[in-house]
């Protein structure tokens, strides 16, 4: 009888541990909230936004897309999986480690990466764009010449944008068709990405998918921004470093400057030029995973570029700053092997126009 009873009470203990797990299991599926759980400063690093810019920021920019229509399966909340996107960005760290930190599976995580990344690169044509309105475009033009300006009064005149690009490094590439061509000459996988970037720092236009091998001066030559110059649709001028040809809406530097006036240009052009590479290093700061690198596949790993540019853009606007968005960052990827350009029609009138403004500038 008093075995029993033992066997009993064996029963009941396995019965309340069976019960406290469930608790335990549905406690830990739910999640802690990170709103409540982690002061302002936590949260911020964690997910690099404040908690008011994604709540009423980002969030109901992207909330329906998120919404399951009905909620069979418990569904993961559209604000958690916001957070495990920006958690990823923030980190770069492996899917599975990422998936055991918020107790999602990895497969769950990777879906909810690349379908988070989707809708927000969905806002590329509202938050990425060149300034349409002559309020704007003179606005820009006079912030560009302010930051030309060294010890005279002098800055470029018209500037629109700085453009450069920036190498995205592929990580994982083994068990993805990958190319050689997405070599770059640094010897690893990338996308070379190219942007043009207002004074601001705002990222005005992006293109995200060529591979680490291509050169800088051929992704431009084959862009929509390039057509709507040589169209004029646009009429100011970009600034670029020696990697670009010059023309007469880009102008480069002086290779061999050989007068005082050209190398008070060329001084005023770096200047000018510097807040693009400022801005790749404000932006890889935010999201880490553009400098450590992209474990996605292909597809994902371009639309997680363009939707880390819209998040870089929207922080802007919400004025949330990161304490060390004010550091120079110097871009190891600059091109330091400058291709020889063929001199057309379009180079010589480049050159001509870079004489034109040099003269303008200092006679």
């Amino acid at each position: 009888m008093e075995l029993m009873e033992e066997i009993d009470d064996i029963q009941d203990i396995d019965d309340i541990d069976f019960q406290v797990e469930r608790v335990r299991k549905r406690y830990i599926r739910d999640g802690q909230n990170p709103f409540e759980f982690y002061n302002n400063l936590q949260f911020k690093r964690r997910y690099r936004f404040n908690k008011d810019s994604i709540l009423y920021g980002i969030l109901p920019k992207i909330e329906e897309g998120l919404a399951k229509i009905n909620n069979r399966g418990l569904p993961i909340p559209p604000v958690i999986q916001l957070l495990i996107c920006l958690r990823y960005y923030a980190t770069a760290s492996f899917q599975l480690l990422l998936g055991d930190t918020m107790t999602v599976s990895q497969p769950t995580i990777s879906r909810i990466v690349f379908w988070v990344s989707l809708l927000i690169a969905s806002l590329l044509k509202e938050y990425i764009k060149m300034p349409k309105n002559q309020e704007m475009q003179n606005e820009n033009r006079q912030l560009f010449n302010n930051l030309g300006k060294g010890n005279g009064a002098i800055g470029l005149p018209g500037v629109d944008g700085a453009i450069d690009c920036t190498h995205i490094k592929l990580l994982d590439t083994r068990f993805q068709n990958i190319s050689e061509i997405y070599r770059n000459r640094k010897g690893y996988f990338s996308l070379n990405v190219q942007t043009v970037v207002g004074p601001r720092m705002e990222i005005l236009d992006i293109v995200p998918e060529w591979p680490g091998s291509a050169h800088d001066s051929r992704i431009f030559q084959n862009s929509l921004l390039y057509i709507r110059y040589m169209e004029n649709q646009l009429d100011g001028i970009l600034v670029g470093d020696r990697g670009y040809p010059c023309l007469p809406f880009l102008m480069t530097p002086i290779a061999n400057p050989g007068t005082d006036e050209e190398l008070r240009y060329n001084n005023i052009q770096s200047r000018t030029r510097i807040i693009v590479e400022r801005t790749f290093g404000v932006w890889k700061r935010r999201f880490p995973c553009l400098s450590r690198g992209l474990t996605t596949k292909l597809i994902t790993s371009t639309t997680i570029v363009v939707a880390c540019a819209v998040l870089h853009n929207m922080s802007l606007i919400f004025n949330d700053i990161s304490p060390d968005d004010d550091e120079f960052y110097d871009d190891e990827e600059e091109n330091d092997e400058v291709p020889v350009h063929d001199l057309n029609n379009d180079t010589i009138d480049g050159f001509a126009a870079r004489e034109a403004i040099i003269a303008r500038m200092f006679h």
